[in-house]
């Protein structure tokens, strides 16, 4: 039986074998049959396969009497951006992120960039794609080719005062993906020194496809920082909606203390605001919340279900530790950009740097990292690690996967919701050596 690439939360497939253009054709007439936009954002990363199944998917959404605003070649955040500030009725954003460079999927908002998932409209999608398309358009609507950048640019330049910003120097890895041009025009207008590796978009990866939250992928950047003295390390994903931290040291800042510390921040200019976090690791977050008088949400994770819940309870901020940050400002939606221009910002307010802004966090809540392990029975394994331990925890969540509390330590073990994996996280309470035990022991149980 042939896979769908039919997610959660998105699509993502191999191509052409899971995705290809007749598919994207369908999914763009499915798009129009189901929401009845009139206006729709379509942008595209740099993967070479691009190209075409963007043509074919706006064939679809004409074919059917909507009109495409073409964004061209960009991050998902700028698609995004362009279905805001445009007032658009939604958006799809051609890319598969992460994923090795045979694969594309797609990524659909409606108006606002409100996300579009399996709950509110993707099955739907993926069912009216099965149908035979036997009715004639009303009328073909129109494609034309938009520029949104500078309006894009002005709007990250919102969260800085260059006057007040320190010259930094920056190692920048774009990974070979889409945030190189928009990290020069953002340099013309930053007094910071960037120090570019991997920076042209190039869909071969010549140097494997940006996912930093892969160890063997962060050398070097981490290597750059230390060889030029630089005073941060930052680099992307493909699309660049994920931004990753290295300290002036070439050390790795998992992104689970950098939600903690953009909570913090955030809450300082918005008072008793709320804060929206998912379960995997959170005891760290939601200290640093209710320190600053700010109220933790917890919602599951994923994108789709981040935005939702946000949007629900109006929060001004919303952080997962996989690296994805949504702003209320950006009409909930997420930033690989946003987030590096607070931090920069704080670091110049301060005069400290990002090791001294984060490591007292770093000690007081360590965790394992994101453990990854393909299981033949994912549901199996679960419950097992469920029976093992409910008799001892002080708390059993299951808003995502099953979270298990105890009073110096805690666990999350979830499925993926992109691929054929589990996924462990585990924290304790200032103790290092009790996460590696913990870890271990949890790692011979699934």
């Amino acid at each position: 039986m042939k896979k769908s690439p039919f997610k959660a939360y998105d699509l993502r497939g191999k191509v052409p074998e899971e995705l290809n253009e007749e598919l994207a054709y369908r999914i763009g007439r499915a798009y129009v049959d189901f929401f009845n936009p009139r206006r729709v954002a379509v942008g595209r990363d740099i993967r070479l396969s691009g190209t075409s199944l963007c043509v074919a998917l706006q064939d679809g959404l004409t074919s059917r009497g909507a009109d495409v605003e073409d964004v061209g070649v960009c991050g998902t955040e700028e698609l995004y951006f362009a279905t805001f500030h445009l007032k658009l009725d939604g958006g799809i954003m051609v890319t598969a992120s992460h994923n090795p460079k045979n694969y594309n999927g797609m990524k659909f908002v409606r108006e606002k960039g409100i996300p579009i998932s399996s709950d509110t409209g993707l099955m739907e999608i993926e069912r009216l794609c099965e149908i035979q398309d036997i009715t004639e358009p009303a009328g073909k609507g129109k494609v034309e080719c938009i520029d949104v950048r500078r309006d894009y640019i002005h709007h990250l330049m919102n969260y800085v005062d260059p006057d007040s910003l320190k010259p930094y120097r920056i190692v920048v890895n774009a990974g070979n993906g889409c945030a190189g041009p928009v990290l020069d025009l953002l340099e013309t207008r930053l007094p910071f020194e960037l120090i570019k590796v991997d920076h042209e978009p190039d869909g071969n990866f010549p140097r494997g496809v940006p996912n930093p939250l892969l160890p063997e992928n962060r050398a070097n950047t981490a290597d750059e920082v230390l060889r030029s003295k630089a005073d941060l390390g930052l680099a992307w994903d493909g699309d660049f909606d994920r931004c990753f931290f290295f300290d002036e040291n070439g050390r790795f800042i998992e992104s689970y203390y950098i939600v903690g510390f953009l909570a913090g921040e955030i809450l300082k200019d918005n008072p008793g605001d709320k804060i929206v976090h998912d379960p995997r690791l959170r005891w760290n977050t939601i200290e640093v919340i209710l320190d600053h008088g700010g109220t933790p949400v917890q919602s599951k994770s994923g994108h789709a279900f981040i935005k939702e819940k946000m949007r629900q309870v109006d929060a001004v901020y919303g952080g997962e530790m996989s690296a994805h940050h949504y702003f209320r400002d950006f009409s909930y939606c997420d930033s690989g950009m946003i987030p590096w221009l607070m931090m920069v910002r704080s670091m110049s307010r301060t005069g400290r740097k990002l090791s001294e802004l984060v490591e007292e966090r770093m000690s007081r809540y360590p965790i394992s990292g994101e453990i990854n392990k393909e299981i033949v029975s994912p549901q199996d394994s679960i419950d097992k690690l469920r029976s093992l331990y409910q008799d001892k925890a002080r708390v059993v969540d299951e808003t995502d996967g099953l979270t298990m509390e105890f009073d110096t330590w805690r666990f999350n073990v979830r499925m993926s919701n992109t691929e054929p994996v589990v996924r462990l996280n585990v924290e304790a309470r200032g103790d290092m050596d009790l996460v590696r035990k913990k870890t271990r022991d949890i790692e011979q149980n699934l």
